[in-house]
Order: structure tokens, then C-alpha cells, then sequence
């Protein structure tokens, strides 16, 4: 039986493994400006990211962005993947093919939907100075608060989903023995649905952090040219400065940072999930 898995094992070394072996050492390399990548083994691209003040911005803004749109999802996520988890309706399949229906619709052309709402002369705008909320056009586009709407619309349904999985798996009798024990709705859910799922909410909440950190599509649309994240700037590195060796090492920072909190995150729920 084990050598069922080996096809798979040799596949991932191929396409996954093989390649950042290779970027890992393109990254030891040293940038010339004529001869573009000079073959070297040294360090010097991890300390200049490490300790200039440019890139641990970047990094710090990335990782902020990240967090705080894992946190808000996790929040807007919990009510919908409730009330899904816990319909019993026949219409429970469309629900979740709304849910999905989403991520059929490629990031750009989210991001270019998004631009036309948080213009100047945007749909929201136009609203707001036709209601007279507002005297002149506020600047919602190319600020993080942009970004962080546009991740939370691409990574939503994925928590949605997640959530959703495990709350159906709690049988409901528990909240009826919680509320004929005079538990309030408030509380049954920090006593019950909430402990229960924590499976779902570490597992949900690993893969939309690891979605925001590698954003792109949306940092680019609707951050623009001067918000940075590490995404863009492993781009920029590679393409525009056709500085490959400070690309591949950006590329690992994104990667080393990324499963750092993923670990953290992961132990720090399984030891909360063990103890409770």
C-alpha cells in the first residue's frame, strides 16, 4: 500500500521540491548590474532583506495585512458558515454553490470590479455625493483599505466553507442542552459552538493566512504602485529589476515568514484544542 503514494511523493518532488532547491540557490547569487547574476555562495541578499529598513516594511505591512484580514474574515465568516452548517432546507445546495460561485471569477477581474466601485467616480462615490453624505470624493482606492476589502472578498468563501464543515458536525442537541440549562444564545456560543469548531477555525484560518501573504492580483489593482507587500516586490525584483538573486531571496522570506506563523498558529491551536 505504501507504494501507492510514491507517484504522488516523485510528483511533488518534480514540481515543488525540485524548483525551490533551485531558487534557493539562484538566491546565494550576487547581482551585477551588466552581468545581471554572478555565481556566488554568499549571504549578502538575507542580510541587506533582513536589515534594510525598505524591505522589513514591506514584510511588516505584508504580515499586518495579512493577520487583520484573517481576523476580519474569521469574524464576517462565523454567521453565514452557522447558518450553513446548520440549514437542513433543500435550497442548502444552492446556498453552497453561491458560496463557491465567487471563486469561479479569476482575482484580476475581481480587483477591476472593485476599482470601479472605490474610484473617485466610482459607484460608491457617486452615491454618497448623490445622498449628500459627503460634499467631495473620498479616497478609498489605492489605500490599504482597498486591499484589505478586496482580500477579504477573495479569501471569504474559503473560511465560509470551512466553518461550515465542522459546525455541521456538532450535533445540535448540545446547544439545546446548553439553552434548557438557561445558557443565552451568547453564551452557548462561547461554551459551545465555538470550542467545537476550533478545528475548523485553525484550519480555516491557516489557509486565508497563507492566501493574504501571497496576495498579488489585488495588493497591485488596488493598492497601487507605491503600497508595498511581498508578492509584488518578489515580481518587481525578478521582472523590472531583473534582479533575480534579491527575488528568489525575497521569495524565501515570504515563504520562511508564512510557515513560521503557520506552525505557530498551528501549535498554539492544537495545544488550546487538547486543553479545552
Amino acid at each position: 500500500m505504501a507504494l501507492l503514494v510514491v507517484p504522488a511523493c516523485l510528483l511533488v518532488l518534480a514540481l515543488l521540491v525540485g524548483p525551490m532547491i533551485l531558487m534557493f540557490r539562484i538566491s546565494l547569487n550576487q547581482f551585477h548590474p551588466t552581468q545581471m547574476m554572478v555565481q556566488a555562495l554568499a549571504p549578502e541578499n538575507y542580510i541587506k532583506a533582513a536589515t534594510d529598513p525598505y524591505y522589513q516594511q514591506i514584510i511588516v505591512s505584508t504580515l499586518g495585512i495579512a493577520l487583520l484580514c484573517t481576523l476580519l474574515t474569521l469574524v464576517l465568516a462565523f454567521p453565514a458558515a452557522y447558518w450553513l452548517g446548520r440549514n437542513e432546507s433543500r435550497w442548502k445546495s444552492l446556498a453552497v454553490i453561491a458560496t463557491l460561485f465567487p471563486l469561479l471569477v479569476g482575482n484580476v477581474v475581481r480587483s477591476a470590479g472593485w476599482m470601479a466601485l472605490f474610484a473617485r467616480g466610482g459607484l460608491i462615490n457617486l452615491a454618497l455625493l448623490k445622498l449628500g453624505i459627503t460634499s467631495e470624493p473620498l479616497e478609498i482606492l489605492y489605500t490599504p483599505k482597498a486591499v484589505v476589502i478586496g482580500i477579504i472578498a477573495v479569501v471569504l468563501p474559503y473560511m465560509i466553507l470551512t466553518l461550515a464543515a465542522v459546525i455541521e458536525s456538532i450535533p445540535r442537541d448540545l446547544e439545546d442542552a446548553a439553552a434548557n440549562l438557561g445558557a443565552s444564545g451568547a453564551r452557548i456560543f462561547w461554551r459551545v459552538i465555538l470550542p467545537l469548531s476550533a478545528p475548523g477555525v485553525a484550519a480555516g484560518s491557516i489557509l486565508v493566512f497563507v492566501l493574504c501573504m501571497n496576495t498579488y492580483a489585488t495588493a497591485v489593482l488596488l493598492g497601487g504602485p507605491r503600497f508595498k507587500m511581498m508578492a509584488p516586490a518578489v515580481y518587481d525584483q525578478f521582472v523590472r529589476g531583473n534582479n533575480w538573486p534579491m527575488g528568489a531571496t525575497l521569495a524565501f522570506m515570504l515563504l520562511a515568514v508564512t510557515m513560521a506563523f503557520t506552525v505557530f498558529g498551528s501549535v498554539a491551536f492544537a495545544r488550546r484544542y487538547r486543553t479545552a
